[in-house]
């Protein structure tokens, strides 16, 4: 997949080295998540095709520490299948859920979930392979979606049934180094609701840049 710049900070003791079990969204014991990742990394890893981690572990390694029930795999529509079919050759469970966006595979206790569709059509392309970034968790060095990418999405989905997505987008802000003209460019997906999470986020006294709301706003208002 290339080479992967490593997001400062996310290693242990910073991003992703602290998760408190009070975090934990319903139990899923730590050492089985682990065996998971590891089950879905080793069968992996060695594929041609590319694949990022995103959700809750994203947002533990880039951002805010909190823990989290399942895995989150990112990758492209053409490969979907064959990963599937590669996570059962490493005995896990199946299913072709969705075809429009989402497969799932199961590891004991742990949801895997293949994701090729997020909100807003947003896919895994070669701007997001070249801006993924590598991450700590646990002593595994996993290829993470971007903070910018992870911004946006996160920014998408947020949702009565699920607000931490807005949170876990400003601790990005927080404390990652964001490529603001990267973020422009993906936000084509969602505009108003991107213009609306830093308008939030800048009242929250996060670092946000007036020249990128500037910039949404005029785009908005040329649109």
């Amino acid at each position: 997949m290339g080479s992967a710049r490593v997001c400062p900070g996310a290693g242990p003791g910073r991003r992703g080295g602290s998760m408190e079990a009070g975090d934990r969204q319903w139990e899923v014991k730590e050492q089985t998540l682990l065996r998971a990742v590891d089950a879905v990394q080793g069968a992996l890893q060695p594929e041609p095709f590319p694949y990022l981690f995103m959700g809750g572990i994203a947002s533990a390694i880039l951002g805010r520490p909190r823990w989290t029930h399942d895995i989150d795999l990112f990758v492209r529509p053409e490969h979907a299948r064959h990963v599937l079919e590669t996570l059962e050759r490493a005995g896990l469970s199946t299913e072709e859920t969705d075809p429009y966006w989402l497969f799932k595979a199961f590891s004991e206790d742990v949801l895997v979930d293949v994701i090729f569709r997020s909100h807003g059509d947003i896919y895994l392309d070669e701007d997001m392979c070249a801006h993924q970034v590598k991450g700590d968790f646990r002593g595994r060095f996993l290829p993470l979606i971007s903070p910018e990418d992870l911004l946006v999405i996160k920014a998408l989905v947020h949702a009565e049934y699920g607000p931490r997505h807005w949170h876990d987008a400003l601790a990005l802000i927080a404390r990652c180094d964001i490529d603001w003209d990267y973020v422009l460019w993906r936000a084509r997906y969602g505009m108003r609701r991107v213009l609306s999470l830093l308008f939030y986020a800048q009242s929250n006294d996060l670092a946000v840049p007036d020249r990128v709301i500037e910039s949404l706003c005029g785009a908005l208002a040329g649109s």
